[in-house]
């Protein structure tokens, strides 16, 4: 017997998703000096990549309503990272359907952004084989993410395997998005990934969130079956129920190069101050909607509500309408 967990595979890469993630609960409205101290913490532990926030549409979302993290203009990234001369990958995610990205994301020589990660949900894929085309031929690194996976049925996740494993994308990511995968599950999606991945060269990643408590648990479970790519977030911050949270998936990762103190002192200094203004975290509505594998869009309106604390209100509500 072997006791792979007190070593570490080198090729393993790591992405923090806590600004454009986390941005979903705030629209985006971080502050420079958290969105710096974000990244400073990132480049200062080792992390791979930072994913910094969303191209989105400003046909489709109001600037005025939203951060600059909802559009990652370069001028915005800039004032925070300058010409990032580190070892830290940025990247920003452009969702199928909500992106204007033949005009909005720029020629990489024109950009300090590093990577794109294209996000789309299965009935978007033929617009998501463009995407991840035209970010490839402006010469990022490009990522698929195939979002709500658990929702789709296996033959649409064939099919959707099947027309990115021929695009130029570098990995694809299984995504949990409502937090309801089991470890079983997410054991049968890497697998499958990683065969249509393999005859052209592609990692698979894991983005998993937090609504029954298990994103850390899946993320591990991803990496033993040969995930390569794995996201996490500060202190777990995301959407809803948030992520995994980085400071357990670094302690849990061995490499040396990963340094945790400075994500310590990032949780000490900007995490627990920001929970005084923003809520996330597996509350009970969010673990009831990872149950019965829903979009967690109830559970958010329903702790923002006037009766955050009325459990079984809700619980007979999303019963009703499944």
């Amino acid at each position: 017997m072997t006791a792979p967990w007190i070593t570490y595979r080198p090729e393993l890469k790591v992405l923090d998703c806590t600004i454009r993630d986390g941005g979903l609960i705030n629209n985006h409205m971080f502050e420079d000096g958290f969105v710096k101290a974000v990244y400073e913490t990132c480049v200062e532990a080792g992390i791979d990549y930072m994913e910094i926030g969303y191209k989105g549409g400003k046909k489709i979302f109001a600037p005025d309503q939203f951060g600059a993290w909802k559009f990652c203009d370069e001028d915005d990234i800039r004032r925070i990272v300058g010409g990032n001369e580190t070892p830290l990958k940025l990247t920003a995610m452009a969702d199928a359907g909500k992106s204007d990205w033949r005009t909005d994301i720029l020629p990489k020589e024109q950009s300090v952004l590093d990577v794109i990660r294209v996000a789309f949900y299965v009935h978007q894929v033929a617009e998501a084989v463009d995407m991840i085309r035209d970010a490839h031929d402006k010469g990022y690194e490009v990522t698929a993410n195939l979002m709500a996976v658990s929702r789709a049925q296996e033959t649409e996740v064939d099919q959707v395997l099947e027309l990115v494993a021929e695009t130029p994308a570098s990995t694809i990511v299984v995504v949990d998005s409502f937090g309801s995968l089991y470890a079983e599950q997410v054991e049968i999606l890497v697998k499958k990934y990683l065969a249509y991945g393999k005859a052209t060269g592609k990692e698979v990643g894991i983005h998993a969130h937090n609504n029954q408590q298990l994103a850390f648990a899946n993320t591990i479970e991803a990496i033993i079956h040969g995930a390569n790519r794995a996201d996490g977030s500060m202190a777990g911050l995301g959407r809803g129920a948030g992520n995994c949270p980085m400071e357990l998936l670094i302690g849990f990762l061995r490499n040396p190069k990963f340094k945790l103190r400075p994500i310590y002192q990032l949780l000490q200094d900007q995490l627990d101050p920001l929970r005084k203004t923003v809520e996330w975290g597996p509350f009970v509505q969010y673990n009831i909607t990872g149950q019965l594998n829903q979009h967690p869009r109830s559970a958010m309106a329903a702790r923002a509500g006037e009766e955050p604390g009325d459990y079984v209100k809700f619980y007979d509500k999303v019963i009703t309408e499944e």
